[in-house]
């Protein structure tokens, strides 16, 4: 009856099923909380939003500029002034006063479309702004799906342990029995204590390291490292990738590549503002001023005035030393830096498509081998396990017999992990993991 149900329990770890018993978080609700709660994006989400608040006509130089202006002084003065005549007049304590306010206006009307190629420029900088944001959110998710499916990965490691114990304390039951009915040895005994201990250490590492994967995720959704919970053990791996749809949709969606493409497009415009300064500039001015003042001293004893201003300027760069050839030589230089980038950025996001898909397809064809492993071991097992309660083979050869068990299983669980990871990193290269 206890070989039973040994069998059964490892039937049960086999098939991927939760034992923890403890509240049960999605990976979905994983995925939700750290779009609410990561650090991380929320930095990169304030950033773009001062890069759309910087898109804006006057930032680009296109309006106006108006500013108001006030000024008020005065002075307290002994003067000495001698007149044509020839004729002295002594002012003690002369007090003079000025004010002035007023408002004016300054609008850059012309200036080689530098003003509109800075517009763009804020626009495309507001676009990277986006894919920044987008690309933190894909890695945040993509390290999310990693860690929810390393803690499955350990539960299942850590019920395998617990079976392997149980397993083991069965076969220090049967070594007791028969040592007691004359049909066994200390040996065994003893040897069958030493492999349940070494069994038991192996579970308490497992779990040690599950119970630091748990506070590893935690940190990643942002929330009290210290809250437990278990996931899901079973491990869903889509096995409908195709390379050549993962490449396409990478050159229209791949974080880095567009990044690359707003860089190009950025070197374009800064070479249009550069070209610019080979034509004029031309500004308008206008306002309205009012003037007051008032000394005991001079010709005129006060003085008021007020009504518009206005004006224009225009100006051109003659010569500045050939410095305007040299910017725009650089500017076509940074050009080809970045179309040069965007190459590089594209190639390496091939080569690792590419590097990554062959693990994909590798692992997945692991994954079919180690599953039959498994179905062979377990069947070795179960009538390893039998023969030793009956007492016809050694326990070395149950315990071989339990250690490619596991193995098997530890195998099994390894390839469906590293598939997957294969999986999320392929879809996180091609801009398609789903962060919905």
């Amino acid at each position: 009856m206890r070989t039973k149900h040994i069998i059964f329990f490892i039937a049960l770890w086999l098939v991927n099923t939760n034992v923890f018993g403890q509240e049960l978080l999605k990976l979905q609700d994983a995925i939700n909380i750290a779009l609410t709660n990561n650090y991380d994006i929320k930095l990169v989400k304030n950033d773009v939003e001062i890069s759309k608040n910087n898109v804006n006509l006057g930032n680009a130089g296109i309006l106006p500029a108006a500013v108001g202006s006030f000024s008020t002084g005065g002075s307290r003065q002994n003067t000495v002034q001698t007149q044509s005549t020839g004729t002295q007049r002594v002012t003690d304590g002369a007090r003079s006063t000025n004010m002035s306010y007023g408002v004016g206006l300054d609008w850059t009307v012309f200036d080689g479309f530098k003003m509109f190629a800075n517009l763009d420029r804020l626009k495309a900088l507001e676009q990277q702004g986006q894919i920044s944001l987008k690309s933190r959110i894909l890695t945040t998710i993509s390290d999310v799906i990693n860690a929810y499916y390393t803690i499955a990965k350990q539960q299942q490691l850590v019920a395998a342990s617990d079976s392997a114990m149980d397993i083991s304390n069965l076969r220090m039951t049967i070594a007791n029995n028969k040592l007691e009915i004359g049909k066994g040895s200390k040996l065994d005994v003893l040897a069958a204590q030493v492999d349940y201990n070494s069994d038991t250490s192996s579970y308490l590492q497992q779990k040690n390291l599950l119970g630091i994967y748990i506070v590893n995720l935690n940190q990643l959704l942002a929330r009290d490292p210290k809250i437990k919970f278990t996931v899901q053990n079973q491990i869903d791996i889509d096995k409908n990738l195709v390379y050549t749809s993962l490449v396409e949709q990478s050159t229209a969606l791949n974080p880095a590549l567009q990044n690359a493409f707003i860089n190009k497009k950025i070197a374009d415009l800064n070479l249009k503002q550069v070209k610019a300064d080979r034509y004029p500039q031309i500004r308008l001015n206008t306002g309205y001023e009012f003037n007051r003042s008032t000394s005991p001293t001079g010709f005129n004893t006060s003085f008021k005035a007020n009504g518009l201003t206005y004006g224009l300027t225009a100006s051109l760069n003659i010569f500045n030393g050939f410095l305007q050839k040299k910017n725009e030589q650089n500017a076509k230089v940074e050009i080809n830096s970045s179309e040069l980038n965007l190459n590089k950025v594209k190639q390496e996001v091939i080569s690792q498509l590419a590097t990554t898909y062959q693990n994909y397809s590798t692992y997945l064809e692991l994954v079919k081998l180690e599953r039959k492993n498994i179905e062979i071991a377990k069947q070795n097992l179960d009538i390893t396990l039998e023969k030793y309660r009956l007492g016809s083979i050694t326990p070395i050869i149950l315990r071989e017999a339990q250690k490619n068990a596991i193995d098997a299983n530890s195998r099994y669980v390894e390839m469906q992990f590293q598939a997957k990871l294969a999986e999320i990193a392929l879809k996180e290269l091609s801009g398609t993991l789903n962060i919905q």
